[in-house]
């Protein structure tokens, strides 16, 4: 029978060792009947269409081609749906499935039929199908449209899975030549009808016979992303929630031993208010431990279990996850070590566990992780390797360590910092920061997010992220690896992203409004200010105390914060506490006050000469700090205190709310971070109301489209290979010649001053004569461009005398004309010299660079950078970022450049990027911004053939 409306869905990532189906191996190993190859597989076997995806509900599929040796699966698919959803996939009542219909549902030529089917525990529970259809609706090998139809399970229905077929067949269409989908679908399938109207693309409906007729461009749209974006958070958040917020909890590998591991674990489940057991496999039936009755095996459990955390040895994992998987377990919290921390074959068995648990629809905290808490009291779970569940409170913590994670809870309840909830996912191979901080965003109980991160799985996802959840809520990070860029054993990442540059992990963080801080003392000073102090209306700052020092050592931390503090008013160690009332009252209502800084030390009046107690607190001083503390609220302000030698004050401060430090410096750097946010949080407002990406005359995409096609048409002899996981890795990166490279520029209003060779002493001449006098003879040898220094370049030459002359020099000096390659280039006016550079990243996407050409930018690594598309506001930051930046606005008397022009090139050079995909890196250098205008003297382009998929490609989970 010949499938009138076509269904199966496509996958995302490419995946070298993705799950498949029977014992997990590949529909591609698995022998045809007879071990012939079908003909109508006339097309590899696409393994980069696999991909495991999130659910609605937060459950785990994988989504992956259909093969001939899936028969059996999909009669058994079929079998478990309904005759009504049957009737509304072939619009006819169709109870079985014939052998012609099994043979064309599972043979495909992956190219003008294709067929996507979404997996749980080895059964399709879902399939999507297309075909190439020319004009006129018949089957093409060369049309640009096809027909397209799903069928789901009837159990399944309303998890989000035919959404997520939609994102995978689409872009497997559009990687196959397709442009636009049909379809056909019953008005009483009102399910179907949704999942194409919701999913964002360009639409025409109409409705004739009987049938609904959709038809929608697969190009994606804002709208389409928005959507993708959108289900993706719903769905990560959801599975976050349901690792915390579990019915039953079973512990594996609960030895009799009290010190071991999985018995720790069970003791900490103490306070759970839902059934708890326990699996011993070699307890004796009967066996108790810690009061809870324990089984040789998960599947002996009768009732659900929700969560799992598995401490058997390493060898016994495999055999635990299988059975959490049949018995219908939804998430896991893999304690267990010995993976990807201890080498390759660790990382192997690594993947295998994480593909083994989504497989089954189950997501995995760890391995070799510590655990996670929650403290709602509605539901608290420790599921940890922590003894003491800690108090309730606003604060999110998240850590990639087991060591960070002890002492930060360790130092939570010291301070008497509650927490909401936290993770500490040790090799962090599945559930990651990105999905912590999508479930914060919704989580009404965490009000400011603490990460301690070791290495980025996926930066441009955890700056998209990021940016949203600190639109509301401030998130604080230390980053390790700082100065090192070394990646700690166990952690998988892309290739580009283990070598992530410390200046451009900063440059993703401040465009995200993610505070940075070096120390988990930082973090939790800030963390802690930012959660009970209101955001400064900017950086202006009292500082009032008993301490003139203790004051003016808090001044001076200000200033050198960036800070603008007022001068520090003294009450002098006789104040009392009406005196700090007072003082404070009067900060805090100075409209030119934004923050205030108590200082206190114990008052010296208080202290006797035979028994001096440098520790004692003067009552009134809680009283005033208190008092001052609740007007600062009421407008406010932040207020904060800074302390020597007072041991109960800080704590009553810290039960109102107000932090207090034993160092100036501490409190000055955790205001100075609420400084910031608070004011990347203006800026981000205004910038939503008034930022733009201007439009550009002279801006020709189609041309310099046919410019780099051509490139990409023509290989060269040699090229050199691209690093794996880098842009065009599947082929070559090639750099423009400089002519190919002036044309596309050209195409985006980007003028490089004309050059010509100078092979010898009278092509100089001849070159300076077209070009016109004065002009500049400079070497372009690879180890002498951008090297003044070392002669290669002659300036102001204004005849054909001086040229000669010059050539002559130049030729004698760097070792003749074949090594040094000169070329003589029109002069250009006088200016500061920039640079300007955008880089596609693998892991971060594209970057924006500015600096001032050479010392600067070189040796002391002067240079800003911004995420493309770059709008108006980000390039006037960006140039201005620079410390510099004073050399372009008239530094001691100099006549300032034309800013203006100098913003407009970088957000010509922003647009060029962001159009054309092949494009790996533009550098500009140097650009010479004068008085009036630029020149742009030097230019090198590299492309490389676009990658299989990228971030703008259907959702699915990483298989690092």
């Amino acid at each position: 029978m010949d499938d009138p409306r076509p269904s199966q869905p496509n996958s995302a990532q490419p995946s070298a060792d993705a799950a498949q189906p029977p014992a997990g191996q590949s529909p591609a190993a698995e022998q045809r009947p007879g071990g012939e190859q079908p003909d109508d597989d006339r097309h590899s076997y696409p393994q980069h269409w696999e991909a495991d995806v999130l659910l609605r509900d937060g459950g785990t599929a994988r989504i992956r081609p259909i093969t001939p040796a899936d028969a059996e699966r999909l009669v058994e698919f079929y079998e478990q749906v309904s005759d009504q959803s049957k009737y509304f996939r072939f619009f006819a009542p169709y109870p079985r499935l014939s052998d012609r219909d099994v043979r064309r549902f599972t043979h495909h030529d992956y190219i003008n039929r294709v067929g996507l089917a979404v997996v749980v525990r080895d059964r399709f529970i879902a399939t999507v199908r297309y075909d190439r259809i020319d004009p006129d609706g018949r089957p093409s090998a060369s049309g640009t449209d096809a027909e397209v139809a799903f069928l789901v399970q009837d159990a399944h229905q309303g998890r989000g899975v035919a959404s997520a077929l939609l994102e995978h067949i689409a872009a497997v269409a559009q990687e196959r030549g397709i442009r636009r989908f049909t379809a056909e679908v019953l008005p009483e399938n009102r399910k179907m009808v949704k999942v194409f109207t919701d999913a964002g693309y360009v639409q025409r409906r109409s409705f004739a016979e009987g049938v609904v007729h959709l038809e929608f461009d697969l190009e994606p749209t804002a709208a389409s992303l928005a959507v993708m974006r959108a289900r993706e958070h719903r769905a990560e958040a959801r599975s976050v929630q349901r690792l915390l917020t579990p019915r039953s909890v079973a512990v594996l590998g609960v030895s009799r031993s009290p010190q071991s591991v999985g018995r720790a674990l069970l003791r900490n489940l103490a306070g759970f208010q839902g059934p708890v057991y326990a699996v011993n496999r070699k307890a004796p039936p009967g066996t108790e431990l810690e009061g809870v009755p324990t089984h040789r095996s998960l599947l002996e459990i009768e009732g659900p279990v929700d969560l799992a955390v598995i401490a058997v040895p390493e060898p016994a994992v495999p055999q635990a996850v299988a059975e959490c998987g049949a018995h219908g377990v939804q998430g896991l919290v893999v304690v267990t070590a010995g993976y990807a921390e201890t080498g390759p074959e660790g990382r192997d068995r690594q993947r295998a566990l994480v593909r083994q648990a989504r497989a089954a629809g189950m997501r995995v905290i760890g391995p070799n992780a510590f655990g996670l808490l929650n403290t709602d009291p509605e539901q608290p779970l420790n599921a940890s390797l922590a003894p003491v569940l800690p108090e309730r409170g606003p604060f999110g913590l998240f850590c990639q360590s087991g060591a960070v994670g002890v002492a930060l809870l360790e130092a939570t309840h010291r301070r008497g910092m509650g927490i909401s909830s936290f993770a500490s996912v040790g090799n962090r191979a599945d559930v990651s920061g990105n999905d912590w901080l999508q479930y914060w965003e919704e989580d009404p109980a965490t009000e400011v997010v603490l990460l301690y991160l070791e290495s980025f799985g996926n930066p441009r996802k955890f700056t998209r992220i990021a940016r949203r959840l600190a639109g509301t809520k401030p998130v604080v990070v230390v980053k390790g690896a700082r100065h090192t860029g070394s990646l700690p054993p166990g952690h998988a990442v892309q290739a580009a992203v283990g070598g992530l540059q410390d200046a451009t992990v900063d440059a993703l963080f401040r465009q995200a409004g993610v505070l940075r801080v070096d120390t988990i003392t930082e973090l939790l000073d800030t963390g802690e200010l930012l959660a009970a102090q209101p955001l400064p209306a900017g950086d202006r700052v009292a500082v009032v105390g008993n301490s003139d020092s203790l004051g003016l050592l808090t001044y001076d931390a200000c200033l050198g914060a960036g800070l603008r503090p007022r001068t520090p008013v003294d009450l002098t160690t006789a104040a009392t506490g009406e005196n700090f009332r007072i003082a404070l009252e009067t900060a805090l209502g100075d409209p030119a006050v934004d923050a205030v800084v108590a200082v206190a030390i114990p008052p010296i009046a208080a202290q006797t000469a035979v028994t001096p107690d440098l520790g004692a607190d003067e009552p009134e001083f809680a009283e005033a700090l208190t008092e001052a503390g609740t007007r600062a609220a009421e407008l406010g302000k932040p207020l904060l205190l800074v302390h020597l030698a007072l041991t109960e004050l800080p704590q009553r401060l810290r039960l109102v709310g107000i932090p207090a430090y034993p160092r100036p410096e501490r409190a000055v750097d955790a205001l100075t971070q609420a400084v910031h946010y608070a004011d990347w949080r203006r800026r981000t407002a205004e910038a939503e109301q008034t930022a733009r990406v201007p439009e550009f005359e002279r801006i020709d995409e189609a041309g310099a489209r046919a410019l780099i096609t051509e490139a990409l048409r023509t290989r060269p002899a040699a090229a050199p290979s691209r690093p794996a996981g880098a842009p065009g890795a599947a082929g070559k990166w090639r750099t423009f010649p400089d002519d190919r490279a002036a044309a596309l520029l050209a195409c985006y209003g980007i003028d490089v001053v004309p050059t010509l060779p100078a092979p010898d002493e009278e092509s100089a001449v001849r070159a300076a004569a077209a070009l016109g006098y004065p002009v500049a003879l400079k070497a372009t040898a690879e180890h002498l461009r951008h090297r003044p220094d070392l002669g290669s370049v002659r300036l102001d030459l204004t005849g054909e005398a001086g040229l000669r002359r010059a050539y002559r020099e130049l030729d004698a000096l760097l070792g003749g004309a074949e090594r040094v390659r000169p070329v003589v280039q029109r002069m250009a006016p006088r200016g500061v010299d920039t640079v300007i550079g955008a880089t596609v990243d693998p892991g971060v996407g594209a970057i924006l660079s500015f600096g001032l050409a050479g010392a600067p930018a070189e040796l002391l690594g002067d240079v800003a950078h911004r995420l493309i598309p770059a709008t108006d506001r980000d390039a006037a930051s960006l140039i201005r970022e620079v410390r510099a930046a004073p050399l372009l606005f008239g530094w001691r008397g100099a006549v300032p450049v034309d800013t203006d022009a100098l913003e407009e090139l970088l957000l010509r050079v922003s647009r060029l990027v962001d159009d054309l995909p092949e494009v790996a890196s533009v550098d500009l250098e140097p650009v010479v911004v004068a008085p009036h205008g630029l020149a742009v003297l030097e230019a090198r382009v590299r492309i490389a053939p676009l990658p299989v998929r990228t971030d703008l490609g259907p959702r699915a989970m990483s298989t690092l």
